[in-house]
């Protein structure tokens, strides 16, 4: 799904070596190596690992040692996630199992004699991000790592407020389709696209590093993006928020669709890491610190932030009265003043309703006038025949120009929450309430 490529030309370095790994129960996983040209220094390279995302594979992962981390003078180790590519086993979305892989790639590539044992830390991208979080987690020694584009919270992330984003879930799915997948995740996920979160909460949690951020101190770059759907900003945040030892957050217009992904700013986030592992792998330079805000779309500059970009709050109502029944839209618009805004932090729609009948859930979501992508979405559960709905939104950064007027439509689907309601079912909406975070000081022109 996400197959992040160094679109630069720069100085290639080193050549990928194709290496098969043999992990601890057996398993066979396909890798390729990068060295540095030329002679190793006294006590061996830096290195990376590097963990590919979803649909991905290590070769995906190759210009990146090759272009970026191979002319910094730091070796790459890239290896298809088992059960996908050319690696055997079951694909097991990050969990224990590929915990202890990170281990065994650690300890082989600790192990060869150009290689500093002690100086080894790990990129990942969307799924491979999340596969570095985890093997901190778990104790595998890294001395750096760079998480980008992924989650900290597999629950929050697929299933917020405890409605899941079923249609993702689904091109989730698709995108590992040669995937052999775990038994357990395929037995959950029927349950899990239908919101029903009893077996997969206890699959979430061991594939999440929720509970040990405050007790992570490796030095973590963390790497998210503006306007992502499935990973949003709230799942870098709580990492930022918590984590014990030194930490910078990019933001950036990288990630999951609905994310543009431009390849001019590629160069800068591959240079930021690179100066990441500079510092925390070889012990010199400088790197990032705080929080670095990208301009959407990229221009080349960034704005940056000692804390978390300071907010504001905008309520605008939503009058009106409608009954809604499947596959129907109700869309609902007001002229935001001010501006420009740009939107930052949780927001939320509080919907007034009566008269459900069969209808057990409700998604908003938020657009500006004349643009067929939402700024956000999110999606609630409905219990009651009647009463109040909050929304809760997901965190997404994106550019309201001035002077646009703001569209919020309520129903049962969209792009990211497919189920639909009960055949004959319905609905009365009440007035709706906008309330939209905002920067202070919009960044974006």
């Amino acid at each position: 799904m996400l197959a992040l490529v160094l679109a630069v030309a720069a100085l290639f370095t080193g050549t990928p070596q194709p290496v098969t790994i043999t992990a601890s129960d057996g398993v066979p996983l396909a890798c390729s190596m990068v060295d540095p040209d030329g002679a190793p220094p006294a006590g061996g390279w830096p290195a990376v690992i590097l963990f590919h995302g979803f649909g991905g594979s290590h070769t995906n992962m190759e210009p990146i040692a090759t272009q970026a981390l191979a002319p910094a003078g730091f070796a790459a180790l890239e290896c298809d996630a088992r059960g996908t590519g050319a690696s055997g086993g079951d694909f097991g979305l990050d969990g224990p199992r590929e915990d202890q892989d990170a281990r065994d790639l650690f300890t082989w590539l600790a192990a060869r004699p150009e290689i500093s044992d002690t100086a080894i830390g790990a990129f990942g991208i969307s799924l491979g991000g999340a596969a570095a979080w985890n093997a901190v987690a778990a104790g595998v020694p890294f001395k750096a790592i760079v998480p980008a584009v992924t989650w900290t919270n597999l629950k929050t992330a697929l299933a917020p407020s405890s409605y899941s984003k079923s249609q993702l879930i689904q091109l989730l799915a698709l995108a590992e389709a040669g995937a052999r997948w775990d038994p357990a995740l395929l037995a959950a996920e029927p349950a899990l696209i239908q919101s029903q979160l009893a077996e997969f909460a206890p699959l979430a949690d061991d594939r999440s590093v929720t509970a040990q951020l405050p007790s992570i101190t490796t030095p973590t770059l963390l790497v998210q993006g503006r306007h992502d759907f499935l990973f949003d900003i709230d799942q870098a945040l709580a990492a930022y928020r918590q984590l014990a030892g030194p930490k910078a957050l990019y933001v950036g217009d990288l990630g999951h669709p609905p994310a543009p992904n431009p390849p001019a700013e590629l160069p800068t986030i591959y240079t930021t890491a690179v100066q990441w592992f500079t510092k925390y792998l070889k012990g010199g330079g400088s790197a990032a610190a705080g929080i670095q805000l990208a301009h959407d779309p990229w221009d080349g500059k960034t704005t940056a932030y000692t804390a978390l970009p300071p907010t504001k709050a905008i309520s605008v109502s939503l009058p009106g009265t409608t009954t809604l029944k499947p596959v129907q839209t109700v869309t609902r618009g007001v002229r935001v003043t001010g501006g420009p805004h740009e939107t930052f932090g949780d927001s939320t729609v509080t919907v007034r309703y009566s008269n459900a009948k069969s209808w057990d859930h409700l998604v908003a979501a938020v657009y500006a006038a004349g643009s067929p992508t939402p700024i956000t979405e999110g999606g609630a559960k409905i219990t009651a025949p009647s009463g109040t709905a909050t929304v809760h939104l997901m965190n997404e950064s994106v550019l309201i120009p001035a002077g646009r007027r703001v569209l919020v439509t309520l129903s049962a689907t969209s792009d990211v929450y497919g189920v639909n309601v009960a055949a004959g079912a319905s609905i009365t909406l009440g007035r709706a309430t906008l309330k939209l975070s905002v920067l202070k000081k919009a960044v974006s022109r």
